[in-house]
């Protein structure tokens, strides 16, 4: 069993949030705190291995993790796509991580409790090394994802705007079911952020 080193989890933050025009997502407030900070929070909340990727560590991205026991990965590449961001990571998972999960940092329904279920999937699932992916409760693909160490070489390789396709292509993916649709609401415009906060009766 790979037991011997806790799950890594990965947070993808060095995108340039494009569709928010001038608003960063990441940075948007969420149960009273930055989206990035919330989901750096319930990751740790795991035990996990906490790493964050980051077009500039030092900036205000950076500024929202501030006192969180992470690591933090420069992504001078970032304007490449996705892919810089996990080869960076993968560059930098420490030695003997059985797993990491990928966890997008911009879905702001996600919980602590949805990433210890995964967690939990993959337990049970050993010694078997299956790739787990969250789903909306109605079955829909969504995130976080969990790659076995035995697919690190493939993250390492990617090149592009590539995300979770890439890295699942051939595999049994296990799909886990968490609650609504938490694992597919991703909100990348003012206009989705509106509409979201107006449903969660916010002003």
């Amino acid at each position: 069993m790979d037991t011997a080193a806790p799950v890594a989890i990965v947070l993808p933050a060095a995108g340039a949030s494009a569709r928010m025009r001038g608003r960063d997502k990441l940075l948007e407030p969420v149960d009273g705190i930055a989206l990035l900070r919330r989901q750096a929070l319930a990751a740790l909340a795991t035990g996990a291995h906490v790493l964050v990727t980051l077009p500039d560590p030092a900036g205000a991205r950076g500024a929202a993790l501030d006192g969180l026991a992470l690591r933090r990965i420069a992504v001078p590449d970032a304007a490449e796509g996705m892919a810089a961001s996990f080869r960076r990571a993968a560059a930098a998972l420490p030695p003997g991580t059985p797993a990491a999960m990928v966890l997008l940092p911009d879905l702001p329904e996600i919980t602590a409790d949805d990433l210890r279920a995964l967690l939990a999937a993959r337990a049970a699932a050993l010694p078997a090394t299956p790739v787990l992916r969250a789903t909306a409760a109605d079955g829909t693909p969504g995130h976080p994802v969990i790659v076995p160490a035995r697919l690190f070489p493939r993250l390492a390789t990617l090149h592009g705007d590539t995300g979770a396709r890439a890295i699942l292509a051939g595999e049994t993916v296990r799909a886990v079911a968490l609650p609504g649709r938490r694992a597919t609401t991703d909100l990348d415009t003012p206009e989705a952020w509106a509409a979201w906060r107006r449903a969660r009766g916010e002003a």
